[in-house]
């Protein structure tokens, strides 16, 4: 299931997805019960003010007058009971925000690494704009539920059930004027609960749909603004902002609603306290200072129920982030280390693929079958049409997904059972666009060694032949290549990516050669290095250059995802099948074939 077409969350509950949040987010129970505790504190000293109250009415105001000793040493101890409660809320606040952040920071990064563990069907299948937001807005959305709105479901409920016991103490009478009053409530607040949370789950999606527009404009500026698309695309963001900002106003409405109502019960309840108080009190044996203490006790009811009613905005919020964020993190690892795992030789190796098949999560199966033997040491490459498969061949040689049926083995080994650090150090593909970071060239190189030091860099950038070309650098090997490698042309940024391979010293190495067009000086420097990184090594390169196929011990035909034709370069021109009218498409009228 992809990250941008989730599961509804109409179909579950708001508990349930509650408890399946807290358990992937063990930080927000770690420490739960202080926290409380030190909440509840809080809470608590606001209940004794009334009491306070009243032992001041009923104890220090007599008909023969004012007791001042008394109302001052009173006084002086609801003072520190209010200066205790301050400090204490400091305290809990801090508490509260060193928790919040320690949940968004473990969510975040247990998203992320479970990101990287899915397989290459997964990422296929989910736009990388819905990706980020999973990461980042989605687990923001959890702030302040973590900073406040967690405790403060516990903090309200204990406060709600204390005032209505003491309310019971005061006077049952009154205290069943109150209950009879706000019973209504509970099914309205249930019913806008339900719909708001809906209304908020489809306001996560818009927010994913407009990262992942806005993103995609971001990367694709240059095509935008070559094909005069800009107009088109900023009215694709202005609808997805608008769609957005449609249903962030569909939710607001159902949270405009909440506190309003609850005030609305809260004065009908204080209203019927003081008439039926004034009218029956003294029947009920309720004096002027209880009843004006149960006054009070109806305002400390009144306000954890309207900040239920906010919190329930802020839990609404948190658990349409939190689902999209867990429908991320219940996806399937379908690349699961093994628990046996088995090591790989140092070294060249041979690949054997069995009764290999695969396919993507859309678009149906793109292998068939394909049963070939490489032999350690081999030059091999793989040719085709677009969409032949010859690409997602090379991606299951490196692991980056697991066939559908059949089985890929290196060097003996089953890529399913080898250990990961073997085969990340024994098997390297470079990729057709030679992704690089935005850092230095040193750097990027480094990444293909962990502890490669500077010494290691500047010796994989020799062995490539490549000192030349990095000293006639602005800054040399320290040059900053820009975000994604921008700073540099398509070819030198395969240049950096061969050097990071030639850096991690692989047996079994990958290449999907860049087919964007470069300079001859650079498409030769280019050669030069493929050549000298393939010496003493397994090789498979997809192919995009005549040059590649004709050097190659072996060629692999891949035509609809079945391998037609494998043999030499010169047994498949002689052949006059695929192979044949590829080579013939290569030459172009600008070779001889002779």
């Amino acid at each position: 299931m992809s990250a941008d077409d989730p599961r509804r969350i109409d179909g579950v509950g708001a508990l349930s997805v509650l408890r399946r949040g807290l358990a992937a987010s063990p930080e927000l129970s770690a420490g739960a019960w202080q926290t409380a505790l030190m909440a509840l504190s809080v809470a608590g000293s606001k209940l004794l003010v009334p009491l306070l109250i009243q032992l001041v009415m009923d104890l220090s105001i007599t008909d023969g007058g004012v007791r001042m000793g008394r109302t001052v040493v009173l006084c002086l101890v609801a003072l520190a009971l209010v200066l205790a409660s301050i400090q204490l809320g400091r305290v809990t606040y801090f508490r509260l925000v060193r928790t919040a952040e320690d949940v968004l920071l473990g969510l975040r990064t247990r998203a992320f690494a479970h990101l990287h563990r899915l397989s290459l069907a997964e990422h296929t299948a989910s736009r990388k704009g819905v990706l980020t937001a999973r990461v980042t807005s989605d687990v923001e959305t959890l702030t302040q539920f973590a900073q406040w709105g967690a405790v403060a479901w516990i903090i309200d409920s204990v406060q709600i059930v204390a005032v209505v016991a003491i309310m019971a103490v005061y006077s049952w009478q009154l205290t069943l004027v109150v209950l009879v009053l706000h019973v209504p409530l509970v099914p309205i607040l249930k019913w806008m609960q339900s719909r708001q949370l809906l209304a908020y789950e489809e306001l996560r999606t818009r927010v994913s749909d407009t990262l992942a527009i806005v993103s995609e404009s971001v990367h694709g500026v240059e095509a935008v603004r070559a094909y005069g698309y800009r107009e088109p695309m900023r009215r694709r963001i202005r609808n997805a902002i608008d769609a957005q900002y449609d249903q962030q106003m569909v939710a607001a409405r159902y949270f405009s609603l909440v506190m309003p109502t609850a005030d609305v019960f809260g004065v009908m309840a204080v209203a019927a306290v003081v008439g039926t108080g004034v009218w029956w009190g003294d029947a009920w044996g309720i004096s002027s200072g209880e009843l004006v203490a149960f006054v009070f006790l109806c305002n400390l009811l009144i306000a954890p129920i309207t900040e239920i009613g906010e919190v329930l905005d802020q839990t609404q919020t948190a658990l349409a982030g939190w689902w999209k964020v867990l429908d991320v993190l219940d996806t399937e690892v379908d690349l699961v280390d093994p628990v046996v795992p088995v090591a790989l030789a140092a070294g060249p190796m041979d690949v054997r693929a069995e009764g290999v098949e695969f396919g993507y999560r859309e678009g149906g199966r793109v292998l068939h079958g394909i049963d070939v033997v490489l032999p350690a040491g081999a030059s091999v490459a793989v040719v085709g049409e677009t969409g032949s498969g010859k690409t997602t061949f090379a991606r299951l040689l490196a692991r980056l997904a697991d066939p559908t049926a059949g089985r890929v083995l290196v060097g003996g080994v089953d890529l399913r059972e080898a250990d990961p650090d073997d085969r990340r150090r024994a098997i390297r593909m470079v990729p057709q666009d030679g992704f690089l970071f935005d850092t230095s060239i040193a750097e990027n190189v480094r990444y293909g060694r962990a502890g490669a030091t500077s010494e290691d860099v500047d010796a994989a950038v020799a062995e490539l032949g490549l000192t030349a070309w990095v000293e006639g650098l602005v800054d040399g090997i320290h040059t900053r290549v820009g975000e994604r490698g921008e700073g540099l042309s398509v070819g030198e940024r395969q240049l950096v990516a061969l050097a990071r391979a030639q850096l991690a010293d692989p047996g079994l190495l990958v290449l999907d050669e860049a087919t964007s067009a470069v300079d001859p000086e650079t498409e030769t420097t280019l050669e030069r290095a493929m050549e000298r990184l393939a010496a003493g090594r397994t090789t498979v390169s997809v192919a995009h250059r005549l040059s590649t196929a004709e050097r190659a011990d072996l060629v692999l035909v891949f035509d609809d995802g079945w391998i037609v034709e494998s043999g030499p370069h010169d047994e498949l021109v002689a052949l006059g099948g695929v192979y044949s009218g590829l080579y013939a498409s290569w030459l172009g009228g600008t070779r001889d074939p002779a």
